[in-house]
């Protein structure tokens, strides 16, 4: 028997479908987990709160296969599983959809002015002159991080008309390579991070890379708050070197009532909600995984499975 951990909330989608020598066991508190986590050769410790799903993990030392729904892993004990000889697989591509559509939230916020709307709605005012409205079409986008969510926000862009191109570890045709990437910067309207968190890409846009934006361009971040070196931001925002911020991510979080970066008007911080939706992606995700079990019975290649060296 196959000793195999799950949130209770996965019970009717998993139950009835695992193979007779799985033997499923579920947790609904945090004390169950924390038990049942050094049982697990199979484990998805989704359902509670991050700090939980992290901690449970660094106590599974009989894993063999750890899966996740998030698309990080920066707080996962990788050196443990490489050590145990452990496989993990993440949920890359479950967000896509949601952030990428807020990515274009963002662009769209900035192109037609809409926060300046929205304050003066909020003051019950009457705009007798509109805010700057540009339009996407022919505007030009970089996209840092080629992955499930960089792809899906790309698709979205180009579809309004803006030229999208990639920052990837491994170009093709029309995008940037690591080594490229930052003497072209000057040319984008919007620069779009969408990296993993690894160490890196950890401070990756500095004020040399902010310094080398236009000064009408916009940076959204939907990756982590410390991909940017925030307090390089905070000047570029309070000199007007950039046109602006649009984060979903900052580093710490949340971020304090009294960071400079709440005052800018030119700054919206959107604090770590893009990937939340309405649409359900249990059945999903439960889905993904059975394929994964299979799969892992035989031997084969994990779907989204991560690179416990590389860190994503």
């Amino acid at each position: 028997m196959t000793i195999a951990v799950f949130h209770e909330s996965y019970r009717p989608l998993l139950e009835a479908r695992l193979p007779a020598h799985i033997e499923p066991r579920w947790f609904s508190s945090r004390d169950e987990l924390y038990a049942l986590a050094p049982q697990a050769e199979i484990g998805w410790f989704d359902g509670l709160t991050l700090p939980d799903m992290w901690g449970s993990a660094h106590v599974a030392k009989k894993i063999r296969w750890l899966n996740t729904n998030g698309a990080g892993v920066e707080n996962f004990p990788l050196a443990q599983l490489r050590e145990l000889g452990a496989v993990m697989t993440n949920g890359a591509g479950l967000t896509g959809p949601a952030i990428a559509e807020f990515v274009v939230l963002g662009v769209l916020n900035f192109a037609k002015g809409f926060a300046d709307i929205v304050r003066a709605h909020d003051r019950r005012e009457w705009l007798t002159s509109t805010p700057p409205a540009d339009e996407l079409t022919g505007s030009r986008a970089l996209v840092l991080g080629a992955g499930g969510i960089g792809a899906e926000t790309g698709k979205r862009l180009a579809a309004l008309g803006v030229e999208v191109t990639y920052l990837r570890r491994n170009p093709g045709p029309g995008d940037l390579g690591p080594d490229g990437w930052r003497a072209r910067l000057g040319e984008f309207d919007w620069v779009v991070v969408t990296v993993p968190a690894t160490a890196e890409t950890n401070g990756m846009i500095g004020a040399a890379e902010l310094a080398a934006m236009k000064s009408s361009a916009v940076i959204l971040n939907v990756s982590r708050g410390a991909v940017i070196d925030q307090d390089a931001l905070v000047d570029a925002l309070r000199e007007k070197r950039i046109r602006g911020a649009f984060l979903d991510v900052t580093s710490p979080e949340p971020l304090p009532a009294d960071h400079p970066l709440w005052g800018f008007d030119n700054c919206l911080i959107t604090m770590h909600l893009s990937g939340r939706s309405t649409t359900p992606r249990a059945p999903v995700a439960a889905e993904r995984f059975l394929e994964n079990l299979a799969r892992f019975e035989r031997g084969e290649p994990l779907l989204n499975q991560v690179d416990l060296a590389a860190g994503y």
